[in-house]
């Protein structure tokens, strides 16, 4: 379980791909002396598992079906990574709790200047729209963020400048893909929904 707040940019130090998928070694110089193996690190939004720690450096294993859901599969060496620590029982949750299972990817559309603000829009996948309201919470490549404004073809975030300048998303530009997880309380919402109304099938089979 991850809150959303980004504690440092990695970088992409070497790509192995094997059987399973890829193994991605990661440069972290702010986090490395915090991580164990076997410790789940949120990379771009995916909570992944480390393998191996040297120096500043650790090992993930991302698998074929992770690579082809997100935007792992498209890193390269040298490419930046936001990444965060599991969350600890006595953290303060500034964020939102954010599982690390990515539900699918968008587009960003546009981004406006505003002061020392930004305003950043994104297309997603039209089957997460049903899960979001506006003032609600998003993860965007692991980021926690609000939705500011919602329409039927893409929502749009404000990005104070500590965000901006703190993680990847200064080195976005219109048409790259990011990483998408929706407030996992409307997928537990939807879940519970959907055996209520087979519950109420059932009895009115059963009543007839």
């Amino acid at each position: 379980m991850f809150t959303g707040l980004i504690k440092d940019i990695g970088v992409i130090k070497k790509i192995t791909p094997n059987q399973e998928g890829k193994i991605f070694e990661i440069e972290t110089k702010a986090l490395a002396s915090e991580i164990a193996i076997d410790d789940s690190v949120a990379t771009n939004g995916v909570c992944l598992t480390a393998t191996k720690i040297e120096g500043n450096v650790f090992t993930v294993q991302a698998v074929h079906v992770t690579l082809e859901k997100t935007t792992l599969g498209k890193l390269s060496v040298g490419s930046k990574v936001n990444l965060e620590l599991a969350l600890r029982a006595m953290d303060r949750l500034g964020g939102h709790f954010v599982q690390g299972h990515v539900n699918g990817l968008a587009k960003l559309t546009h981004i406006k200047k505003l002061g020392n603000n930004y305003e950043i829009s994104f297309s997603p996948d039209k089957s997460l729209f049903k899960y979001m309201i506006q003032e609600g919470s998003i993860a965007i490549d692991g980021i926690s963020l609000t939705i500011a404004r919602l329409t039927d073809n893409d929502f749009t975030v404000s990005i104070i400048p500590h965000t901006f300048e703190n993680t990847i998303l200064h080195s976005k530009k219109i048409g790259d893909s990011v990483n998408i997880e929706v407030d996992m309380m409307a997928k537990y919402l939807e879940r519970l929904l959907k055996y209520e109304e087979k519950a109420t099938d059932w009895n009115k089979l059963l009543n007839e």
